[in-house]
């Protein structure tokens, strides 16, 4: 009798010992390796809306085009621990402008197919209404380079730095405010939404 409670209680501190195993395990994964993180505001509507929900990757080196999470800019006042949600525009040694919503990095036009037409139009047709003008009048993405922006005068991306800007040109505060963003403030990048199901997507 005395044996059957010893392996049972052998047993029990097992499980435990495995379960604080895998709580710890899991904790520094999600403090190292990967973020959930939620989308707040409307910087990068129409592709990622208020309320997804997102996994991204700590460790990864950002590359042009990915949905990064970064820590709110010192410039910006943030509350402790605010993030934003941005795209990478401009890698360190890029040039960026953009004139009459064409977008050109290193002077060469980008494709942006991350970009939703009928979205574009809705937002300059709503604004133009509001506004008492005419559509055409309106501008997208406001022309600009990186030399004339007031957040960042200079040419070029500096080294170990980014520029990113919000989907959501007309309303984004981006880099366009802020300036350029330090690699070391860049919190992750994005690998997929994964709520609502309806729209699970691996980025």
């Amino acid at each position: 009798m005395q044996s059957n409670k010893n392996d049972a209680l052998k047993t029990i501190l097992q499980f435990i010992a495995l379960f604080v195993a895998v709580l710890a395990a899991t904790m520094l994964i999600m403090r190292f390796v990967i973020s959930k993180d939620v989308v707040q505001g409307p910087s990068m509507e129409p592709g990622l809306e208020s309320g997804d929900r997102l996994i991204s990757l700590r460790l990864k080196k950002p590359k042009r085009n990915d949905i990064v999470v970064l820590y709110a800019p010192e410039s910006d006042n943030p509350k402790p621990g605010e993030l934003y949600i941005k795209r990478v525009i401009g890698m360190p040694g890029d040039t960026v402008s953009s004139k009459n919503d064409q977008l050109y990095v290193n002077g060469k036009k980008v494709n942006q197919n991350y970009l939703d037409q009928s979205f574009i139009k809705k937002e300059l047709d709503e604004a133009a209404a509001s506004q008492g003008v005419n559509a055409s009048n309106l501008k997208f993405t406001g022309d600009f380079t990186l030399k004339t922006l007031a957040s960042t005068h200079r040419a070029t991306v500096p080294a170990g730095e980014y520029f990113v800007m919000g989907d959501n040109r007309y309303v984004s505060h981006d880099g366009r405010a802020f300036g350029f963003i330090p690699k070391s403030e860049i919190q992750s990048v994005v690998g997929l939404r994964y709520w609502p199901l309806s729209k699970f997507k691996i980025y």
